[in-house]
């Protein structure tokens, strides 16, 4: 009986296969069947074989090589910049007065959104218990740590002064250095390195098992010895996977509760403030729906290259790219609602900076930065429609305008409400200089930089959690032990 089940479920397989491969070879899109996770003919070895084999190759490929390059010249640039940024200080942006604000906290909120958004993915899919996550959460959790390494270099290099950055911190003010403790700078000082920590805990956790797969099949002895220290002894045993699990549930719902709470906290440096077009009580959600509309944009940038590189279509389905989709279509429609309350808040208050600040975000110097980030929530209507969803290179184009508007939409915030504010005299158009532009390219550069490296040496999808998967569902291929 086992073996004529384990032939029927060979069977159906394979003619699904088939029924693949004639459908992308007429030219239309393979629509996978609903909770197609994982792809058919995979066994444990397989597993390790497809997500190992890149790291264990002798020699990176050359598109590899070829990326560290570029990412390695924009780092250079980002050197440059924080050198000059150091030597000659905030003088070299273009920040004035009023608009004290610019490429930096632009810059700040849009790499602490996407660094949100990867661990907020990670961890609320977990707890929720989606199977699909499996294959995208390293992706997205590393993604998070590269984004808090580039936000945090930002306000400590807007302050002028970053080799004082300690004066951040609200140790006892004994000698009255500190200026304000009820300041959300404070408060950040507190979330972002807190949340950073715990991301890094929560994604190194999850290293462990695969880890302890490296360790015992890497061949070079530096490599076993890395790879050894860093798996802690792990060796597979019930109480070892009764303390992963317990510890990895418990930093997901940390790390979830951090995320609303920080992000939350970067809004509150806005509406806590009396600046026209910021004080909104809709602005907390609102950063949090845009963190992840941002977030699940980035990590389909990310997930469709490599997913092609790497040859991870049996792992990285059309089921994860189409669940993406969805969940970014419906947070951006989210963000849209929080656009529409603010103009309609401003409308129905009755203030009338707030009613002018809303409409020069609209027709004033900036409206560009406005019409841009309006683009982003145009495009994503296209989501709507599955052909597109299932569509690799159409969700890489729309995923990048959506990042693209999005900074236009922290840029249309920021610089959109600091140029005009109550005082018509103090008004004053802001414009960045080459060193805005330098810091700003530069930062992809450090990210890029980060991300290649950890392609090369940690495997991109979780072994462990997509084995579990594929042995819950029955879809290990068993060979026979007299098969050669």
């Amino acid at each position: 009986m086992q073996e004529a089940g384990r032939a029927s479920s060979l069977a159906r397989n394979t003619l699904r296969r088939q029924r693949s491969e004639a459908t992308v070879s007429s030219g239309t899109v393979a629509v996978p069947e609903a909770g197609t996770v994982l792809e058919s003919g995979l066994n444990y070895a397989a597993i390790d074989e497809l997500v190992v084999r890149p790291i264990l190759r002798a020699h990176p490929p050359r598109w590899w090589v070829l990326g560290l390059a570029i990412s390695g010249a924009l780092l250079l640039l980002f050197l440059a910049a924080v050198i000059r940024t150091v030597t000659g200080g905030i003088g070299v942006f273009g920040d004035t007065i009023p608009s004290a604000w610019g490429f930096p906290i632009i810059n700040l909120v849009w790499w602490i959104g996407i660094a949100h958004a990867g661990t907020l993915i990670s961890a609320i899919l977990l707890l929720t218990r989606q199977e699909w996550r499996s294959s995208i959460n390293r992706l997205a959790e590393a993604m998070t740590l590269f984004a808090v390494v580039c936000a945090g270099l930002y306000p400590i290099l807007h302050m002028g002064r970053p080799w004082l950055f300690y004066w951040l911190a609200p140790y006892p003010n004994t000698v009255g250095l500190f200026p304000q403790f009820r300041s959300p700078l404070a408060w950040d000082f507190f979330a972002i390195p807190t949340y950073a920590f715990t991301s890094l805990l929560f994604w190194y956790v999850g290293l462990i098992p695969d880890l302890a797969t490296l360790r015992d099949r890497v061949t070079s002895s530096g490599g076993k010895l890395a790879y050894g220290l860093l798996a802690l002894g792990w060796c597979g045993s019930a109480k070892h996977w009764q303390r992963y699990r317990r510890s990895y549930v418990l930093l997901a719902a940390i790390a979830t509760a951090l995320v609303v709470s920080v992000e939350s906290t970067i809004n509150f440096d806005f509406s806590v403030a009396l600046v026209p077009g910021w004080h909104n009580t809709l602005g907390p959600p609102y950063f949090v729906a845009g963190a992840m509309f941002t977030g699940f944009a980035l990590v389909l940038v990310l997930a469709i290259p490599v997913r092609s590189a790497f040859g991870l279509q049996q792992v990285i389905t059309p089921t994860h790219l189409n669940n993406c989709a969805k969940l970014m279509l419906a947070l951006g429609l989210v963000v849209v609602y929080g656009h529409a309350t603010e103009f309609f808040g401003a409308w129905y208050g009755g203030s009338p900076a707030e009613q002018f600040v809303s409409l020069s975000w609209v027709t004033g110097p900036y409206a560009f930065a406005f019409w841009l980030s309006l683009l982003s929530f145009t495009v994503i209507q296209a989501l709507w429609f599955r052909r597109v969803r299932l569509r690799p290179l159409y969700l890489f184009v729309i995923s990048l305008v959506v990042l693209v508007g999005m900074w236009f939409d922290s840029f249309m915030i920021i610089v959109g409400s600091l140029s005009r504010g109550y005082l018509p005299s103090s008004w004053h158009l802001y414009h960045p200089t080459f060193w805005d532009y330098a810091l700003f390219s530069g930062s992809f550069g450090l990210f890029f930089t980060l991300f290649l490296l950890f392609l090369r040496f940690v495997p991109v999808v979780n072994q462990s959690e997509v084995k579990a998967l594929a042995h819950a569902r029955g879809m290990i291929e068993v060979v026979p032990s007299d098969a050669t």
